[in-house]
């Protein structure tokens, strides 16, 4: 019975593995949910309420002035009047400046393949699935006064690893750090 198992190629009995880091259904619906506030006008009322509770919302950086200064003092590439006005006030606003930054992701690894020559190393094929989001809010007090977005809409790739070996692949290595 064994036997017709591993013979038949059952995908079915491949790992699959999902990761999940937020509490939004779709990348879409993350990026609606940050630009429903309005810089200069929300407050951290309206954030909650379209669901980024910093305090529940997993993978939620909070920033502190000092933060938003790494990542927005000018270079010699980039100058001050280069910057967001929103970015500007809450510079200026020094610690009544603070932020919140975003990840989130949801992603599914699956083996997908030939059960026998995965389970026996001969070749592995993973498809790896979903998206990413992050985002970048600055308040002054309770004040939203910058917001932007980024990620990946859709992940896609398929990685394919090949031993010709099967399961001895891994024996030369091993056997040279035994002492």
């Amino acid at each position: 019975m064994v036997l017709v198992l591993l013979a038949s190629g059952c995908s079915s009995m491949l790992p699959k593995t999902y990761t999940e880091s937020t509490s939004f259904a779709s990348f879409d619906a993350a990026r609606e949910a940050l630009e429903k506030l309005v810089p200069m006008k929300s407050d951290k009322h309206t954030l909650e309420s379209n669901g980024f509770n910093p305090v529940t919302h997993p993978n939620t950086k909070i920033l502190t002035h000092t933060d938003i200064v790494r990542l927005f003092v000018p270079t010699t590439l980039l100058k001050r009047e280069d910057l967001d006005p929103g970015v500007l006030v809450c510079l200026e606003a020094r610690d009544a400046c603070h932020g919140l930054e975003l990840a989130g992701s949801k992603i599914e690894r699956a083996r997908t393949g030939n059960f026998f020559a995965d389970f026996s190393n001969f070749r592995r094929r993973t498809e790896t699935t979903g998206w990413r989001f992050n985002g970048l809010i600055l308040f002054v007090k309770d004040l939203v006064v910058y917001r932007s977005w980024g990620g990946q809409p859709s992940v896609n790739e398929v990685e394919t690893a090949s031993n010709p070996l099967g399961p001895l692949q891994d024996v030369g290595p091993s056997l040279l750090s035994i002492k």
